[in-house]
């Protein structure tokens, strides 16, 4: 008999990035309390959004309203890498890279989980920025994603390619 196996990657929906990114500019657009304050958010290149505002706290209240925004689009979290509001002339800005794709290190610390704390018989094969879990049973690939999900890792995981 086959292998049953399943993917394991961290990939972004652009479009609901797009769409969660839109919502907010029409927000901060109609909010009162953001009137006057120059604030705004724009894509900055393929994986970044630039937020501008006149003062520290409303660039983090921008970003509060985007992550608001992702989370009803059921978008993680974790695929958001904010730095610190810096000043630039007379307004701040804060970049906002999205985090997209398993690293090396995350691979091997992903695979080791499942290694010790999965059921016997798992194996895992890091492909490139995903990784791949097979097993001859299809109960023990349904044990490592219940243990993948219940972990409190610093990247998005979702599972794809189970068969």
């Amino acid at each position: 008999m086959a292998d049953s196996s399943f993917d394991v990657v961290s990939k972004i929906d652009r479009q609901e990035v797009d769409n969660a990114l839109n919502q907010t500019v029409k927000e901060i657009g109609h909010r009162f309390d953001f009137k006057g304050t120059g604030a705004s958010i724009s894509w900055s290149g393929q994986d970044a959004i630039e937020i501008k505002a006149n003062s520290e706290e409303r660039a983090k209240a921008v970003l509060d309203v985007f992550k608001e925004k992702l989370v009803k689009r059921n978008l993680s979290l974790k695929v958001l890498d904010a730095g610190e509001p810096r000043i630039s002339g007379k307004e701040y800005r804060m970049m906002v890279n999205l985090k997209e794709g398993i690293d090396q290190e995350n691979a091997k610390k992903l695979s080791k989980i499942i290694r010790d704390e999965g059921p016997k018989g798992v194996k895992a094969q890091i492909q490139g920025d995903e990784l791949r879990v097979s097993s001859k049973k299809k109960d023990d690939l349904q044990e490592v994603i219940a243990l993948l999900k219940g972990k409190d890792l610093d990247i998005a995981l979702q599972f794809v390619n189970y068969r």
